[in-house]
């Protein structure tokens, strides 16, 4: 058994303490959000945030987050995360999602890096390449991915 805090709330997971974050998540506690994409941190359909930082779901095990802090995708879209609102909002403005299975590891990354950087900071391009590395999008929407990471930057000044 682990306790686990996601979203806020706390969980008990009845599985092995190596069992990765992504599958605790999806098949013990129904938050389907976040995606298995590749199964080796590759491609960052998995990221969750922990502790606030950025991680792969997929090769991360539930034994790193006991004590921690868990947030998924679902907890962006509740309006609660002002930064994860605007990066919603940003996504939406900028047409970003096409297949949409990146997603929900494209803004928990890009929330994230949001989140890094001194209130009212404008990003560079090659600042917001350089946060987003390791996020795979097939269909190559990384030109909106980057405008609208942008904008919420600049919404959030």
């Amino acid at each position: 058994m682990s306790a686990l805090h996601v979203n806020g709330r706390e969980h008990t997971v009845d599985a092995d303490p190596g069992t990765p974050i992504l599958w605790a998540l999806r098949d013990t506690l129904g938050m389907t959000g976040t995606k298995f994409g590749c199964g080796a941190a590759l491609c960052g359909a998995c990221t969750v945030h922990l502790d606030d930082q950025a991680i792969r779901s997929c090769i991360t095990p539930i034994s790193a987050a006991e004590g921690k802090k868990i947030t998924t995708i679902e907890a962006t879209t509740d309006g609660s995360d002002r930064v994860g609102a605007a990066v919603h909002a940003a996504w939406v403005r900028h047409d970003v999602a096409q297949c949409g299975y990146c997603q929900s590891g494209q803004i928990m990354s890009a929330t994230a890096f949001l989140k890094s950087l001194p209130r009212g900071k404008q990003p560079s391009a090659d600042e917001i390449d350089s946060a987003m590395v390791g996020n795979i999008c097939r269909c190559g929407t990384y030109a909106r991915i980057r405008a609208a990471v942008a904008d919420a930057a600049k919404t959030l000044a």
